[in-house]
Order: structure tokens, then C-alpha cells, then sequence
């Protein structure tokens, strides 16, 4: 190819893990810049979020790592309002989050253009930022760093919640409350949007994850609607003194009903402050907005493709899946801190027969039992005000044995599963392997993830290895 012009060739474009096509910056931030990228197979745009890969001293904890939580963070999270996570990708240098690109921008662009935003693009807006934060809190993932610029558009002109560096998980370093809520003790977030219980946090032994995102969704709809911040200070301490006091002015055009909706989530007192329960109840919230609609907007996006048009879980097992189900071998502690809201084991059942068995016994207790995926082999149960419970996953390893997955949440999950529905599908099961000579093992039931705890065998003369688990 000649040159034209004289001028140095274009630079050739990088490719990574000979997969994606590496573009122009998008953005960066403390710890990560954002790239835009092409997947070369597919042509289709993502997002790809670059951290450094820091070698971490001993003892330090993984955990503190904004990649480590962000990570930890999406893999719970499927909601249409929630920026999507496809895969992870790492060097010996470099940390890659593929995730889904935002073709919109950031909302603070929006808002810096036009000033302010009309008032019905300011309730759907908000509307789809606390069914994104709702369903987070029911998932035991708390935000932390809510506002503009963390809030994405898609090409449709939807939120995008992103930016999961500073989240706290309910199986992260934290405390119970006399009431049960998940007290924190970590100050982050953004000053001028975060809220007067996280400064104070020493004196009050800990802060309410849920209501402080609460305060912040507050003060994201007061920039909405005014343009400007309702907290605003050169001086950091007079800044403080402002959140705390918790006093603000709304501009003129502001209506009656936004106005006293702002103020109650601007309430400097987290056991005053609204809740997400009041937000729906609330005469601006809910104008023109019927139960169905926010169950529509609270139902968690189905198993979407990766960018090569894979989709993200598959039913059957093939021998990676299985070397992974060893606990020398599992991966997913690099990227999520040990709980026991997850377990693994094995039923000698077909895959129809355990789901159907499953939804059987949930509405039997009153419980809504949804099943996903294009062949319903997942299925999320929630209560009777659309509250996340638990998430089932049955993968087919032969025709007569699945392996069951299970997420739950805490508290109200973990006694349905203990009590009700996890006695109703585990039992003990032996399984016989289809080769003469592969021994026969009954698997072991345990909470947490099982060792190597099946045989599996692939007969040297229809595989040019044997292959042993």
C-alpha cells in the first residue's frame, strides 16, 4: 500500500486479545480510563474500562480494589437501567472490563447543555434511577458514588447506571443494625452528592447504605430540575456545614409536588428520610404510573449475548465448567469475597423436572416464580412486592443429571431457601457414570462450594485424550 500525502501512515489500530479493537477515550477517572472498542468477529461497539492490575502486597485486601468490587457488583446485577458487564480480561499489566456501551454519554453532558431538564424527561429519568438502585439494594449491592456523571444515556435516551468502583456488597466488611439494615463504615463517594450520615459516620457508628443512595438520587434529581447543585461550596467544610443543615432552594419553576419530594429526600436525618416504598407512593412519582409499569421497569433483563452473539449462560457443561467446580481450582474468588448467599450441587433429575418442582413449591408459598431464558432452564423468585429472594440456574450435565446453581439474598432468602425450598429439591443423589470403568461417587451435600465431587471420564476411543476430573 503506498503512502499518500508524504505524511507518516495512520497508526494501526490496537487489538486486544485479538478480540477487541481498541478506540478513541471516552473517559477516565481515578482508576480506570474507558475506551471505546470494536468487537473485531461482530463489528459490534463496546465499552472497554482499562484499570491497572497492581501487585498487591501481602495480606492486602483484594476486596479494596475499585476493579475487584466493581466487578463483584455486576456480576449480580442484570437490570435494563444497569450498565451491562460482557466479560473480563486480564494481562500481567492490565485489568479489561468489556462492558456494554452507552452510545448516549454521560447524563451531566445532558444536563450542561441544556441547562436544566423539563420537568416529565426529569420523572422518567428518575423513574428508571430508583428502579436501578431498588433492585441493586434487593441484590445486597449498594452504589455509593451516585450522580450525573456516573449515570450513562443509551441511543434511546435511558439511564444507564455505571461506575460500581466504591460499591459495598452485603457480604463485604460490614454490620448489622438494630433493625437489620447493613451499617457502613467507609467514607467515600463524591462530597457535594453524598450524605450528611457518611460524614458524620464516626459519631453515628455506621451508615445505612441503602439511605444514603437515597440522598443521592435526591440530589441528582434537584440538579434534573434546577441545573445547578442544591450543596455547593468552594470550602470544603463550609460544604459540610451546608449538607448537614440539609437546607436548599429550589428554583421557581420548580412544582409543589417535586418540591416537597426533594425536600424528603434531602433530609438531613437517614431515619426521616423517604424511602423507596414512599418514593413510589409519592404524588410526583407515581402521576400517570401504575403498579404494572413499575414492575416493568423492576424485572431483571434476560441472559443478553456477549458482543460475539453468545449468550452469557449456557445450560450444558463441558470439562472447563467442571475443573472450575473443584474449590483448588474455582476462579470467582479473585473477583467476589467468600459468602454463603451461593451453593453448588448436583440432582439426578432431568432440568424441567427441578424448575417445575421449584415453582411448584414457591407459589405454593405465595411466591411469584418467573422462569428465564429462551428454554426456562433459570428462574428468579421474588416476593409479593417484587423483592429479589433467590435466583436458580440448572446447567444439564447428562441427560439424567443437572447441576443446580444458587444465588439467594439475605435474611428473607436465606430462611425461604433453608427452610422451605432448598429441603424441596436437594437430596442426596448418587450417580453412575454412563462408561464401564468410571467409578460410581455420591456427590456430597455442602452450603459452600463442593471439592471435585464427581468422577467425569471421555473414552480414549471417541477422544484423542482421556480426560479425568
Amino acid at each position: 500500500m503506498t503512502e499518500s500525502g508524504g505524511g507518516a501512515p495512520p497508526s494501526p489500530a490496537k487489538v486486544i486479545f485479538g478480540k477487541y479493537e481498541m478506540g478513541r477515550l471516552l473517559g477516565r477517572g481515578a482508576s480506570a480510563k474507558v475506551y471505546h472498542a470494536r468487537h473485531c468477529p461482530s463489528g459490534q461497539g463496546v465499552a472497554v474500562k482499562v484499570f491497572p492490575n497492581p501487585r498487591r502486597p501481602a495480606g492486602c485486601s483484594a476486596a479494596g480494589d475499585s476493579f475487584i468490587r466493581e466487578i463483584s457488583a455486576l456480576r449480580r446485577l442484570r437490570h435494563p437501567h444497569i450498565i451491562r458487564l460482557h466479560e473480563v480480561l486480564a494481562s500481567r499489566s492490565k485489568v479489561y472490563l468489556v462492558l456494554e456501551l452507552a452510545k448516549g454519554g454521560e447524563l451531566f453532558s445532558r444536563v450542561e447543555d441544556r441547562g436544566h431538564l423539563p420537568e416529565d424527561l426529569c420523572r422518567r429519568l428518575f423513574r428508571q434511577l430508583v428502579s436501578a438502585v431498588a433492585y441493586s439494594h434487593s441484590r445486597g449491592v449498594f452504589h455509593r458514588d451516585l450522580k450525573p456523571e456516573n449515570l450513562l444515556l443509551d441511543e434511546a435516551g435511558d439511564l444507564k447506571v455505571s461506575d460500581f468502583g466504591l460499591a459495598a456488597l452485603r457480604s463485604s466488611s460490614s454490620s448489622e443494625g438494630d433493625d437489620g439494615e447493613l451499617l457502613l463504615h467507609t467514607q467515600c463517594g463524591t462530597p457535594a452528592y453524598v450524605a450528611p450520615e457518611v460524614l458524620a459516620r464516626k459519631m453515628t457508628g455506621g451508615y445505612d447504605g441503602a439511605k444514603a443512595d437515597i440522598w443521592s438520587c435526591g440530589v441528582i434529581l434537584f440538579v434534573l430540575n434546577a441545573g445547578y447543585l442544591p450543596f455547593n461550596d468552594p470550602n470544603l467544610m463550609s460544604l459540610y456545614r451546608k449538607i448537614y443543615r440539609g437546607h436548599h432552594r429550589c428554583p421557581r419553576w420548580t412544582t409543589p409536588n417535586l418540591r416537597r419530594l426533594i425536600a424528603r429526600l434531602l433530609d438531613p436525618n437517614p431515619d426521616t428520610r423517604i424511602s423507596i416504598d414512599g418514593i413510589l407512593r409519592d404524588p410526583w412519582f407515581a402521576r400517570d404510573f401504575d403498579a404494572d409499569q413499575w414492575t416493568a421497569l423492576m424485572q431483571p433483563c434476560e441472559d443478553a449475548p456477549d458482543p460475539s452473539g453468545k449468550p452469557h449462560h449456557r445450560r450444558e457443561l463441558n470439562a472447563f465448567d467442571l475443573i472450575s467446580f473443584s474449590a483448588g481450582l474455582d476462579l470467582s474468588g479473585l473477583f467476589e469475597e467468600a459468602t454463603s448467599d451461593r451453593e453448588r450441587f448436583a440432582l439426578a433429575e432431568p432440568v424441567d423436572t427441578i424448575v417445575n418442582r421449584l415453582e411448584h413449591v414457591g407459589r405454593g408459598e405465595g411466591l411469584a416464580v418467573r422462569r428465564e431464558g429462551e428454554k426456562g432452564f433459570s428462574a428468579v423468585v421474588e416476593g409479593q412486592k417484587g423483592d429479589f429472594l433467590l435466583r436458580l440456574e440448572v446447567y444439564r450435565l447428562t441427560a439424567s443429571v443437572a447441576v443446580v446453581a444458587v444465588e439467594r439474598s439475605a435474611g428473607a432468602g436465606e430462611s425461604l431457601w433453608n427452610e422451605k425450598l432448598g429441603p424441596a429439591l436437594r437430596g442426596p443423589v448418587t450417580v453412575e457414570a454412563e462408561h464401564t470403568n468410571t467409578a460410581r461417587r455420591s456427590l456430597p451435600r455442602k452450603k459452600s462450594a463442593p471439592s471435585t465431587f464427581f468422577h467425569c471420564h471421555i473414552d480414549r476411543a471417541k477422544s484423542p485424550r482421556n480426560l479425568r476430573l
